[in-house]
């Protein structure tokens, strides 16, 4: 069986447009676009976590936010299960707290990022439903 991860990542929205993060250099995966997030802890709610990950990773605080959908996806060595939220409103300043690049992403375009595997699915959706969000 390989390891499952359980992951929660957060759509964040500001002025009708999205974040995208790469992944750093060093990281697993380096250079791949993600949402921002990350695994759950033992004992740790979803939401818990998923406010944790966005104040250690970016200096925010996700403060409206709502569970969208699930998305499992198998890799060589892990599946992973990540649970995705569309944020709303946050507090505090955007801050890249590892140096990563970032980028607002307009749903009304075409998607060019290289997304990670896993969440390609996810902005397939963005892209073609942005008039629904």
């Amino acid at each position: 069986m390989k390891p499952h991860l359980e992951v929660v990542a957060g759509i964040l929205w500001h002025d009708g447009n999205y974040l995208a993060v790469q992944r750093p250099e060093g990281a697993p995966m380096a250079g791949w676009w993600e949402f921002p997030g990350g695994k759950v802890e033992q004992d740790e709610s979803r939401d818990t976590a998923l406010v944790r990950e966005f104040q250690e990773e970016l200096a925010l605080t996700p403060t409206d936010f709502t569970y969208w959908q699930e998305r499992e996806h198998e890799y060589e060595a892990f599946v992973v299960h990540i649970h995705f939220y569309h944020i709303h409103h946050y507090s505090g300043e955007l801050t890249m707290v590892e140096n990563q690049q970032f980028q607002w992403v307009d749903p009304c375009q075409s998607a060019s990022l290289d997304f990670l595997p896993a969440d390609v699915g996810i902005v397939e959706s963005l892209h073609s439903h942005h008039h629904e969000s």
